[in-house]
């Protein structure tokens, strides 16, 4: 498919904008994990893992921050890619994408998640149906207004020229989407989710899955650069830890990604390097009344109009 190639070169140099400004961030190089599947494994293709580790803190801006690209080829959708399109069970596949995430040491700054992916079903004696999925969302430890508004601003305005429907859209499925159903609470403070989209054709749903990568530094990085040099303490670490346990939760029961690339035999460590490296969990803990810590759970893990700047 012609289409494939123009999506794949896209992506590649995606990643490698993406690596490239938070390497100038984090101060370290990121590593470089190519690979392959071998002839005879359950799925075909390759792809790219870069990774960054600061065990200790020495003043790196990542804790752990990752992102991947990968392209493969399958026999059979695995049931999460299928959810929505159950005439499409069974059929070959075809998938690429890039899908990062970003640990912050300082708890001041937010953990970020980002992805942008194509798929392609390939059912026999069919045209193929390719559709296109993605977004971003940010998970602050402490929240920040301008921060959460930024955020969302910079999601609103790279769909505006692809309709006024998007962005209200996208902010609301993201909102349903990252979701802790069995906590009755959101991850983090949303951003914007779509998947199976290919209402624009073609063209237009790709120019729309770029504007949505190419956002991702301008979203980002100003925040960055407001709170990464805050101080912060134990507590506050304690509270980071205790919370990234939400996001380990999320990914492992409810992220269709995660599950996709587990049920598919995928790569099982590129899979899993969006989990923090250090996580707590506690029995029945509440932050206590008046501490920035409920401010967290009263201002922020709730929807919220954040591109307008008021309570929804």
């Amino acid at each position: 498919m012609m289409q494939t190639q123009a999506v794949r070169g896209y992506l590649i140099d995606l990643q490698q904008r993406i690596v490239d400004a938070m390497q100038a961030a984090d101060g370290k190089t990121f590593e470089t994990d190519a690979w392959v599947r071998a002839p005879g494994e359950r799925l075909q293709g390759d792809g790219r893992t870069r990774l960054v580790e600061h065990p200790e803190d020495d003043g790196g801006l990542l804790e752990r921050g990752g992102c991947n690209f990968s392209h493969v080829q399958g026999p059979q959708l695995p049931p999460s890619a299928t959810q929505h399109r159950p005439e499409l069970a069974g059929a070959p596949f075809e998938a690429m994408g890039v899908s990062l995430v970003f640990h912050p040491r300082n708890p001041r700054v937010p953990t970020v998640h980002m992805n942008v992916r194509m798929f392609a079903a390939l059912p026999a004696g069919r045209e193929p149906v390719v559709w296109f999925g993605g977004g971003m969302d940010l998970t602050p430890y402490y929240g920040e207004e301008e921060d959460a508004r930024h955020f969302h601003r910079v999601c609103r305005d790279a769909l505006a020229p692809f309709g006024d429907g998007l962005y209200p859209r996208f902010k609301a499925w993201c909102d349903e989407y990252f979701f802790l159903k069995h906590r009755n609470e959101p991850r983090g403070i949303g951003g914007i989710f779509f998947d199976d989209f290919a209402e624009l054709g073609f063209e237009r749903s790709f120019a729309m899955l770029r504007a949505v990568g190419d956002a991702f530094l301008p979203a980002y990085l100003p925040i960055v650069e407001r709170r990464r040099h805050l101080p912060y303490g134990e507590r506050e670490r304690d509270f980071q830890a205790y919370r990234r346990g939400r996001y380990v939760e999320f990914n492992l029961v409810f992220d269709r990604g995660t599950l996709f690339g587990l049920q598919s035999g995928g790569r099982t460590e590129s899979i899993l390097m969006s989990m923090p490296p250090v996580v707590k969990w506690r029995y029945d803990w509440h932050p206590d009344p008046g501490t920035p810590e409920a401010r967290l759970y009263s201002d922020f893990l709730r929807p919220r109009d954040w591109a307008e700047g008021s309570a929804a």
